[in-house]
Order: C-alpha cells, then structure tokens, then sequence
C-alpha cells in the first residue's frame, strides 16, 4: 500500500498523477517546488511543452538555450488532517479571510478545494490549493533592508545595471515603500478587525517582484489572534502569532523607517520584552523538535 501523501517528506510527478482526485494522463507535468515543507507539498504545475523545451533545449538565431519552465499554476497539498468536515470548512474560512483582506494586490491568488484522498478503502478529506505562481524575490524581515540589499534583490530579477537603472531603482523603491505601507495598514485591520493573520515570519512567504509589488504567497499557517497574556502556539508548538507580528514590526520599521509606537496596541502587547523572551523560549524549543540533535 502506497504511503499516506501527507506522510512522504516529499512528492514527484509520479505520486502526483497517483493521486485519484489528479486527472492521468494529463496536459501537465508536476514538480516538486523547493519550498515544500512541514505543512504542504508545493508542486509546480508545469505545461508539458515547457518542460521538454527546458530539458531538450530550443535554437534562437543558431544558438541552443534552455529556458526554464515556468509555472502555470502552483499546487498546494496539505498535510493537515481533519476529523470532520466542518474542521475543514473552518480552515478554508481561515484563507478567506486573509483574501478579503490581501487580494488580489498583496497575494498571490489561490483556489482552496477540499476533496476525498481515497487510502485503503476509506476516503479522508484533503485540502488543495491551486495558486497563482508569483515570480519575485524573498524579503526577510529579519535580514538587512536598506536601500543596497532591496537594490539587489530588484538586479536578482534580471534589471540590469547602467546608468539608468540607479534612478529606476530608486523608484522601484520609493514603490516598495508605498506598497508595503498599505500591506501592513491591512495585515493590522485584519488583526483588529477579523483577529487573524498570516504568516508573516516563515522563509519566503513574502515576495517583492518587478513591479514593486510585495506578495504573501504561503497561506499554511494563518494564525488566531488574542490578545491575552498566553502565548498561543500552533500544531507544531511554534509561536507563530507572536512571530508574525514581530515580523510586521520588523517590516515597518526596516522599510518605513518607523518605531513602535506609545499608542500602537498590537505591538505594545505582543513586543513587550517579557513576553518576547518567552517566545524565543517557545522558538527554540520548536527548532529543537524539528532539527534534534
């Protein structure tokens, strides 16, 4: 008997067409995206055509180049098991409420869909998403922001250097700034209004692309939010509200230039140096059980 999906550290395109709810044979091809992790598979959803122009090659104007595949769409797995239906239902509202919030502008678009994983006779409910594939580069709100590193992240995405480019950089910045402004004014409505949010700390989870744009395009672990004096922790033990709102902070602070606030009730709860040092605590503890020694 095939091993449980949600079990395997990792899936190719051959588990993927395995699937009952994948279509086989079909038009696409799925790869294994290298942010796949704890909480979901991540497959590319490549055209077959694309993949064979970048494995056999294609001639331009005599020269022989291989072009990457681009991805139509992402496909998202879950690993999450539910007990019940309406568990799954409460999850899918999760991610709803982050797009009433975010979308279209400050996310990368996705399709949740809940479907029956047949395993041994019996059907179990699996959350998919089918997202939107957003090309861009990483911002980590605890690496260095300033105006060199968010520079190179823009010739990462191929602009190239000369003597225009120094201007267009600095306005490609000047609209990063405007877009992450209103991307953080959201991701706060969303907390007071809806006590919710995304997150906002896991490596890559938020892109900068070409167009200045910053997009949140990991939507695994959306998290409640209390402002109680509990520090509340995810399925994992990780504190990924805390987190998250550490990596809000951050963001503002590297890419505005702001600091917290007297008034500011989000970061006045959970910035508070006590709690923060419990929470490393928590952080610690949580890499610990996932890397032992």
């Amino acid at each position: 008997m095939p091993e449980d999906i949600r079990d395997k550290p990792y899936l190719n395109h051959k588990d993927v067409v395995r699937l009952n709810f994948i279509r086989n044979p079909g038009v696409y091809h799925y790869r294994r995206h290298y942010r796949a992790g704890l909480r979901s598979h991540i497959m590319e959803v490549l055209n077959s055509d694309d993949l064979e122009n970048e494995t056999k090659g294609i001639i331009t104007d005599g020269l022989k180049w291989y072009p990457r595949a681009e991805p139509r769409k992402m496909l998202r797995i879950y690993r999450i098991r539910f007990k019940t239906l309406a568990e799954a239902e409460e999850e899918v509202e999760r991610v709803k409420i982050i797009q009433t919030y975010l979308a279209p502008d400050y996310l990368a678009n996705t399709e949740e869909f809940l479907v029956d994983y047949i395993r041994k006779g019996k059907r179990e409910i699996v959350l998919c998403g089918l997202q939107e594939y957003v090309q861009g580069e990483a911002v980590e709100p605890w690496s260095h922001l300033g105006r060199d590193h968010l520079i190179s992240l823009l010739y990462q995405m191929g602009v190239k250097k000369g003597k225009d480019s120094v201007r267009a950089a600095d306005q490609w910045i000047q609209t990063v700034r405007k877009k992450t402004e209103d991307f953080i004014g959201r991701i706060k409505r969303m907390i007071l209004e809806a006590d919710h949010i995304p997150d906002l700390a896991g490596a890559g989870n938020l892109l900068l692309t070409r167009s200045g744009d910053i997009r949140l395009v990991d939507l695994n672990n959306i998290s409640v939010v209390s402002f109680d004096p509990i520090i509340h922790v995810d399925d994992k033990g990780y504190p990924v509200c805390d987190k998250s709102i550490e990596a809000l902070y951050l963001l503002e602070q590297k890419l505005l230039g702001r600091s917290v606030h007297a008034g500011d009730h989000i970061y006045k709860t959970f910035l508070d140096p006590e709690r923060m040092t419990t929470v490393k605590k928590l952080q610690d503890k949580f890499h610990r059980s996932i890397n032992p020694a």
